[in-house]
């Protein structure tokens, strides 16, 4: 047991070490866009900048998209299977980057990790005893499997924000399912205490 919880304390720190990484570079490069006035300068010089930029954060980007990777599964599979799953999705990846590019490679991992973890919100919501959380509590999670999803469309997005409908729909997606997340874990208790006062569901130890 103490071995899975430094496992999965290792898997969120590195994680959320990304996550800030990516999110301080993005609001390095809007700062300094706005202050050195690129936005008025020729275009080259634009587009100069978002490549620039682009190769910055990439490495980041495909450092997240791999511990996603990881993360995902390792809700539905016991450890020894999570690295089998591991190492098979990594060496489809790298066979995908070497036929068709790292875009393409990089979007099948993140796809794959997409469809398992809809799978895994799928069967959280149903109250699934087959999935391993470090935490116990249906609304903790339900709320677990949203943040995931979300935090998966956040980088998908980054892959498609070009095309302005698609970018507006992974964003407003991207954005509830982080916030309704984000509510379902920190006021789980809450919740629970509500829908017991409401009698609103016959099976309530199912969802508490």
């Amino acid at each position: 047991m103490k071995k899975t919880s430094s496992y999965d304390f290792y898997l969120i720190l590195a994680t959320a070490v990304m996550l800030f990484i990516i999110s301080a570079i993005c609001i390095y490069g809007m700062f300094y866009f706005k202050l050195a006035q690129i936005h008025q300068m020729a275009t080259t010089v634009k587009i100069e900048h978002m490549n620039h930029m682009n190769n910055v954060i990439s490495p980041f980007l495909i450092g997240l998209i791999l511990l996603l990777g990881i993360c995902v599964p390792k809700r539905l599979f016991p450890t020894t299977w999570l690295h089998r799953f591991s190492v098979a999705l990594l060496i489809l990846g790298i066979i995908v980057c070497l036929r068709l590019g790292i875009r393409s490679g990089l979007m099948f991992i993140l796809t794959s990790s997409l469809i398992l973890q809809v799978a895994v919100l799928l069967m959280a919501i149903g109250g699934s005893k087959r999935l391993t959380f470090e935490k116990k509590g249906y609304w903790l999670r339900v709320g677990s499997s949203l943040i995931h999803l979300g935090t998966i469309l956040f980088i998908l997005d980054l892959f498609f924000y070009k095309r302005q409908t698609l970018h507006s729909f992974l964003f407003w997606t991207t954005t509830v399912a982080v916030v309704l997340g984000m509510f379902f874990c920190f006021y789980s208790d809450r919740i629970v205490m509500l829908i017991k006062r409401m009698g609103a569901y016959s099976g309530y130890d199912k969802l508490a």
